[in-house]
């Protein structure tokens, strides 16, 4: 870059400034003259075993086109595949202010075009079929109601900025939910679709119970019978909200809504709410109430990581038509993942030896994978829209999940940066600084980015550990990093157990094939994916049967397989192989240095015991 003189350094500060304030002018006027739409919305549920919610979607502009267009989302974010929500819209119609119909068309698979020539406002009404409780879709019935703003809600084309309110019509006694601000009885006020998007609604006469940490008001909201205790849920989350905001020096909301349908699971992130699904009998025993907390602790760690600290084009605003890519969500959720885990830790939850077991899961889980010299982490965050969420029979062996092995990473990366640093600097703050000096001033980070802050804190180069395991398909050498720690991933020795090695299903009577690893016995035989078990050595085939039966084998020896392939009969001889009786671990070395010690108790918070 060249050099620039002094004068006209400052005439071009000038000029910037001039510019920036004359464009909030102008952003300013636009909303004063009606350039800006006027959208309200109103969501009804009259016959809730029809499983259909009743949307009026009212607009006034000013600036009224010939022809308006209207458009649904086709995916939610947080959620990377495209979903197609416009395909359970139904009864769509249009009319202008006097109840007169206007005509209308679709244009696209979700975009409706209503012509609007000479009016100033309109209104559509519209129905969305509702029968599929996820995190990500909706569901309307006897019990309750939920939905995303994204799977139910049309934004005008181009007005994504423009603020809307949402009136809620409950059905009988329920009462409504969501992060939005309320503006009146069950009215609620979004300062632009983004903000809407990212706000979904629970309403059903739900359990709630509010608490506070740091002077900011929590709740949950729970529909659904189950063994949950509400109020050991409120102290418990408030234990974990504190650990995280010890981690960021504050908590980025003003409230925050927890959202729990006990049935399923899963969870997905918003701005200042979390939707969750839970079995309803899975908070005892206690390891799967800690389960449950885990997933607490991931989805609030969101608040911060993703939607706050953002990577390259995953928002503020999105488009919500096409795929958003980016090669960070091995970051956006592989470390949210390592993180939900050293915030129980933090939170007296779970022990070190508890930490270091699910670590050592995690590198099993991922050892059994083919894919990982398939695919890299990057690899995996970009081809997310194509992959992660439409797994296959091959998938084993061609993918890795970029929360899992993105969690491994950052358990490493973590113990790379505390150990460079002689224990000053952790991952810690990393996301620390990319809060402060990216979210708070408005920037997103880049693959570039992140590596350079993690550099930052290290004191040292990072390129070979992100050429390797995050750019690259190499072959981790974990003990190379945990043996700083005064830690070693321990590998069982020796011959095992007899080994097929494919991944069966039981389907009532019949024994599947559900998937082949690569370089198994099952594999390098011919066993196929969808094959159907018959027999084994003649014997009728049962998974459990499989199971005892291998138990009595040893590794070389070879059995004959029956099976309906394409409903052809027909064997198949495979020579077993072996696979260690036990998992792998992450134990301590023997005679750790006091070095070691030192940095296994600043990571751990407790000391080094073989």
């Amino acid at each position: 870059m060249r050099r620039i003189r002094l004068k006209t350094f400052l005439f071009l500060l000038v000029l910037i400034f001039v510019m920036h304030k004359e464009v909030k002018t102008q952003k300013a006027t636009a909303e004063k003259s009606g350039v800006l739409p006027q959208i309200e919305f109103t969501i009804s549920m009259s016959k809730p075993w029809t499983h259909l919610l009743e949307v009026e979607m009212r607009v006034r502009h000013d600036a009224m086109p010939e022809k308006s267009e209207l458009v649904m989302p086709v995916w939610t974010p947080g959620s990377y595949l495209i979903r197609e929500y416009a395909r359970h819209v139904q009864d769509f119609e249009a009319k202008d202010a006097s109840g007169k119909p206007l005509n209308w068309r679709k244009i696209n698979k979700n975009t409706w075009q209503i012509d609007t020539k000479d009016i100033k406002e309109y209104i559509v009404s519209y129905k969305v079929y509702a029968n599929e409780l996820t995190v990500r879709t909706n569901e309307l019935n006897m019990e309750h109601a939920f939905w995303n703003n994204t799977a139910l809600l049309f934004h005008p084309k181009g007005f994504l900025n423009a603020p809307s309110t949402v009136k809620v019509i409950p059905y009988g006694n329920w009462k409504v939910a969501t992060g939005l601000p309320a503006i009146g009885p069950n009215v609620f006020y979004a300062e632009n679709f983004d903000i809407l998007y990212d706000s979904p609604f629970e309403v059903s006469d739900f359990n709630e119970i509010e608490f506070e940490v740091r002077g900011i008001p929590h709740k949950w909201v729970v529909t659904g019978k189950g063994n949950y205790d509400l109020k050991k849920l409120a102290r418990d989350s408030a234990k974990i909200v504190e650990e995280s905001a010890k981690i960021f020096g504050d908590l980025p909301y003003k409230n925050y809504l927890f959202i729990l349908n006990l049935r399923g699971r899963g969870g997905l992130e918003h701005l200042n709410s979390t939707a969750l699904q839970w079995d309803r009998f899975g908070f005892k025993p206690e390891s799967r109430y800690i389960d449950f907390l885990s997933l607490v602790a991931h989805e609030h760690f969101h608040a911060w990581n993703v939607k706050r600290i953002r990577p390259d084009v995953l928002g503020p605003s999105f488009d919500y038509s096409n795929e958003n890519y980016t090669k960070l969500l091995w970051v956006a959720e592989g470390a949210t993942s390592y993180y939900e885990n050293i915030i129980l830790l933090r939170a007296g939850f779970i022990t070190d030896k508890d930490f270091l077991s699910k670590m050592a899961s995690a590198i099993q889980n991922l050892q059994d994978r083919p894919g990982r010299f398939q695919t890299s982490l990057e690899e995996a965050s970009f081809d997310a829209w194509i992959k992660y969420y439409r797994q296959d029979e091959n998938s084993i062996n061609n993918q890795i999940s970029y929360y899992d092995k993105g969690e491994i990473v950052s358990f490493l990366l973590d113990l790379k940066i505390r150990h460079s640093s002689d224990g000053k600097k952790t991952l810690d703050d990393v996301f620390r600084y990319l809060y402060n000096e990216f979210y708070k001033k408005n920037r997103n980070y880049t693959p570039e980015d992140f590596q350079s802050v993690c550099e930052m804190m290290a004191g040292v180069s990072l390129k070979e550990f992100f050429d390797k395991y995050v750019r690259g398909r190499a072959e981790i050498d974990y003990n190379e990093i945990l043996n700083e720690f005064g830690l070693e991933l321990q590998k069982p020795d020796g011959r095992g157990v007899a080994f097929l090695g494919a991944n069966l299903s039981q389907q009532g009577e019949r024994l599947n094939v559900t998937s082949v690893p690569a370089n198994t016995p099952a594999y390098d035989y011919g066993l196929s994916a969808f094959d159907q078990i018959v027999a084994v050595d003649g014997f009728r085939a049962t998974q459990q049967f499989l199971q005892s039966y291998l138990e009595e084998k040893k590794p070389g020896d070879k059995i004959k397989l029956t099976i309906f392939r394409f409903d052809q009969l027909m064997d198949i001889e495979v020579q077993l192989g072996s696979r260690p009786r036990s998992a792998m671990k992450i134990v301590p070395v023997s005679n750790p240095t006091e070095r070691q010690k030192r940095l296994y108790k600043e990571f751990m918070g407790t000391e080094l015991v073989k």
